[in-house]
């Protein structure tokens, strides 16, 4: 009986623990479902929804430009691209092996994607192929259970319709690099790209808009099943500029096969009307990454594609910066409008003689004539009785010496050379005879093209300080330009001198002449060395530049204005190694006034 209690007993105690243990275990799994439902369970399900949820950041489209006509300079086509995400891959060796067997890959190709798919986290895309076409596009939907980890992205190309005709303003965009990473996830995007040069990368930041987001249900091999939310971005702005991209084209190839620049300016405003550097290069290439063969070819070129020659390069302006010296000398008080010297077609000074380019001289002239006739004696006995100093602030007043703030990459401001200038960098006095070649343009004096149609417009607009620009100005903002304290009665001595050098019998410029509807320009010719002429060869005869190489050759230069009686437009055109400024760069200058005129802009 006793053995039967105690076995009873054992058994009662028995099923209290399990009941005690099972009621524990049921508390426990109570509190850890509360914990993992309530406390955590925004956690997990976070977890869990990232476990089917593809979060892919939306690219923009990039800011459209236009000219001031409304016509589009830079736009954006639709781009397929595929990308590698590796995290949604068993096996990213096996998903490329296959990938290649459908779009074939570079071993360049190759290595710059296994080379990003090592160096990014795993849920970072990278970029397989872009620009596909609709026929490998069907491909990779056909095979796409075969390739995990494999997604097709619909981006926008960057596409510059006009091409070669307004690269170096416009500038080109390219992949970013690792040195341009911020903390906009845009730039982490595979094949994103940014303005590299000109106003695409001056304007990046407005150009490129704001990301958005967009959310797919992927299933375990990651491809999508459906989209669940998209929250789209902001576009780019939209850019209006002072361009008119009937006379960019026509400025363009009224150079032909020649090398050089060209500006045009509204004189009132500043606004840039068209903007040429030839050669010139498609920035097309870039968008979708230039062949290493393209880019050789462009570095190659002696005659420099790449190069903004607007601003990026600047040049001895030769007797175009007579204009400058003759008003200085003018509102110096140094010449009247009467005052004459004698040119025999030499002179000299101390022991060494300076010649005009009209070996049996040009015989006594005034300032208009001597402006006509582009007479260096004249302007050897104006800068001597002036001096360097007198010159320079004349030469600065009117833009030279000054980038203008453009913004544009490796902007000159050429070189305004005085006394303290040449001790300060040369580090020795300023001599005579350099202010004798100082007062034709030579020497030390380098300018851009963009300074000499800038110096144009301030004289010809009556002595207004316009600054150069691409987008328009407000009628209040050309209210507020300064005047500058030059006379209006010297401009008017110096404008009819630049008058008589295209409409006068015997201009330097005379067949540069044009008359629409009684429109007509006036300008300033200039021819400068790049060669130094020792005394042996104007003894034994001077070598003419047609029998030169191209390199040696003289570069031609031209600026002008139309039109005379009110002028709207100044242009400043240099053909390198071109020989003749009246020859070469007038006519094409020419062109391009009398095509601004004709469009009245």
């Amino acid at each position: 009986m006793n053995r039967d209690n105690d076995k009873g007993k054992l058994l009662l105690n028995r099923t209290f623990v399990f009941a005690v243990f099972s009621v524990v275990l049921l508390l426990s799994l109570i509190v850890r479902l509360y914990y993992l439902q309530v406390v955590d369970g925004e956690k997990y399900k976070t977890l869990s929804d990232e476990n089917r949820i593809s979060t892919r950041v939306l690219i923009p489209p990039r800011g459209r430009i236009y000219d001031r006509n409304g016509e589009l300079l830079a736009t954006n086509d639709q781009n397929f691209q595929a990308l590698i995400i590796a995290e949604q891959t068993p096996n990213v060796d096996q998903t490329l092996e296959s990938f290649k067997k459908l779009i074939p890959l570079t071993e360049k190709e190759e290595t710059k994607i296994r080379r990003g798919i090592k160096n990014n986290r795993r849920f970072v895309p990278v970029k397989l192929k872009e620009n596909l076409s609709w026929d490998e596009l069907s491909l990779l939907q056909l095979y796409a259970p075969d390739l995990p980890g494999i997604v097709i992205d619909e981006g926008l190309n960057r596409v510059y319709p006009m091409g070669i005709y307004t690269a170096h303003f416009l500038g080109y965009v390219g992949a970013v690099n690792q040195a341009e990473m911020n903390d906009d996830p845009l730039l982490s995007v595979p094949g994103f790209k940014i303005g590299k040069s000109g106003l695409e990368k001056l304007w990046e930041k407005d150009l490129r808009g704001h990301s958005g987001n967009l959310k797919l249900e992927v299933n375990a091999y990651g491809r999508v099943m459906k989209e669940i939310e998209r929250e789209n971005g902001e576009e780019g702005k939209a850019m209006h500029l002072t361009i008119d991209s009937r006379l960019q084209k026509v400025a363009q190839d009224a150079f032909g096969e020649e090398s050089g620049g060209a500006v045009v300016l509204d004189v009132h405003s500043g606004e840039i009307l068209a903007f040429v550097s030839v050669p010139s290069f498609d920035p097309n290439l870039f968008t979708t990454g230039i062949s290493y063969k393209d880019w050789n070819d462009l570095l190659q070129n002696e005659r420099k594609p790449m190069t903004n020659k607007v601003v990026s390069e600047h040049y001895s302006p030769g007797s175009t910066f007579k204009v400058v010296v003759a008003l200085a000398a003018l509102e110096a008080g140094v010449i009247d409008e009467n005052t004459r010297f004698g040119c025999s077609g030499a002179m000299s000074l101390g022991n060494h003689k300076f010649h005009c380019w009209k070996h049996s001289g040009h015989g006594p002239l005034n300032v208009v004539g001597a402006l006509k006739n582009s007479c260096d004696i004249f302007f050897y006995e104006v800068a001597l009785k002036l001096g360097i100093n007198k010159i320079a602030e004349m030469a600065r007043l009117l833009g030279f010496g000054s980038d203008f703030h453009l913004g544009f990459d490796n902007m000159q401001k050429g070189i305004v050379p005085d006394k303290e200038w040449k001790e300060k960098y040369l580090k020795s006095k300023w001599q005579q005879g350099e202010t004798v070649i100082a007062g034709i343009g030579q020497g030390y004096v380098l300018v851009t093209p963009l300074q000499l149609a800038t110096m144009l417009s301030r004289v010809v607009n009556g002595g207004y300080a316009v600054v150069p620009q691409f987008t328009k100005l407000s009628l209040k903002e050309k209210s507020k330009i300064k005047k500058l304290p030059i006379s209006d009665k010297n401009i008017e001595i110096v404008k009819k001198g630049m008058y008589e050098v295209v409409n006068g019998e015997g201009g330097t410029a005379r067949r540069a002449y044009f008359n629409v509807n009684g429109a007509k320009m006036g300008g300033k010719t200039g021819t400068t060395q790049v060669r130094r002429i020792s005394m042996k060869e104007r003894q034994s005869g001077i070598i003419k530049d047609e029998d030169l190489e191209w390199k040696l050759r003289n570069h031609a230069l031209f600026i002008g204005y139309a039109p005379h009686d009110n002028p709207k437009y100044a242009v400043a055109v240099i053909v390198e190694h071109g020989s003749s400024g009246s020859g070469v760069a007038a006519p094409i200058a020419s062109k391009i006034l009398k095509t601004a005129v004709e469009l009245g802009l």
